[in-house]
């Protein structure tokens, strides 16, 4: 097999490795955006070293024939041992994962984020992607931590498409269930699968759930009956979570604070997702509280 030296500097930048200091200064750059891509992008080309290296040492390992000991053989070598690497790595379940996975916590947790990078360890396994796994459709386990353990892949999923961290999606669905405790039932008794009590406006063409539920006019708390949104699956439920926050100009501000979990409750109760007067704070603790399980159990 050949590659010449031209094909491979050609390369665009999310199928190149990035060896030099320059190109790792900027992954480390975009690594710190509040961005799912660049998290995902920056996550591939650590494996993609990683795995370069280890392809180096295996190749040391061996005896050499002394058919490409020249400095064309060697760069030929180098430059093959650099694409495989890359075609290598960014695999479903492979180590990018889990960096990714750690990156989004590290860096879209803001000061909801109480363990140090030094600290965070990659032995975890990593999430399974929505096609190598159904999405759990059964009752989730009431408390914190079943509550969090049960529903912490299919968060890590959708944060990863769209950039709301994983806490927050946690926390937000613990807040509004009660941890399982009071999940919206539809009118046989079975869940809807809604976890964020998102109701069904005139545009929602999917299943509804009709129940009793209290809300907050200025300031007192009454009861209504109210239509909620119903879905087959709990991934269902974040991702048309997901879908309302990002595509919904009236959290356009709570979408630009990502980074902080007080400032993003303050922004989604400004935006009117909510009547409880007290909801910011609350939820502001749920997520907390959801980052604390997460922990307990990496």
């Amino acid at each position: 097999m050949e590659l010449s030296l031209s094909a491979a500097t050609a390369a665009s930048t999310s199928n190149a490795l990035a060896v030099d200091a320059r190109s790792l200064n900027n992954l480390k750059y975009q690594a710190g955006l509040n961005s799912p891509a660049a998290a995902k992008e920056t996550a591939k080309q650590f494996e993609s070293l990683f795995m370069r290296e280890m392809i180096k040492s295996m190749r040391e390992a061996t005896m050499k024939s002394g058919l490409l000991d020249s400095p064309q053989g060697n760069l030929g070598t180098d430059l093959l041992d650099q694409q495989l690497s890359v075609q290598m790595s960014g695999q479903p379940g492979g180590l990018s994962e889990a960096i990714a996975r750690q990156l989004s916590q590290q860096l879209m947790g803001g000061d909801v984020n109480l363990v140090s990078p030094s600290t965070l360890s990659l032995a975890r396994p990593a999430a399974k992607s929505a096609s190598a796994t159904a999405a759990p459709t059964g009752p989730a386990p009431k408390g914190r931590d079943g509550f969090v353990q049960y529903h912490q892949d299919a968060a890590e999923r959708v944060a990863l498409d769209s950039g709301i961290p994983a806490s927050f999606m946690l926390g937000q669905a613990g807040h509004e269930t009660g941890w399982g405790k009071s999940e919206i039932k539809n009118a046989d008794g079975s869940t809807s699968f809604n976890l964020f009590g998102i109701k069904a406006g005139s545009g929602w063409t999917g299943k509804v759930a009709q129940v009793s539920t209290t809300e907050y006019e200025n300031g007192v708390a009454h009861k209504v009956v109210a239509k909620f949104r119903a879905y087959d699956s709990y991934e269902e439920s974040f991702r048309d979570y997901a879908r309302l926050i990002n595509n919904n100009p009236r959290y356009e501000k709570a979408r630009a604070n990502t980074g902080s979990a007080t400032a993003y409750a303050a922004e989604l109760q400004k935006a009117g997702y909510a009547t409880d007067p007290a909801y910011a704070k609350k939820l502001g603790g749920a997520i907390q509280s959801a980052l604390r399980a997460q922990q307990s159990q990496a």
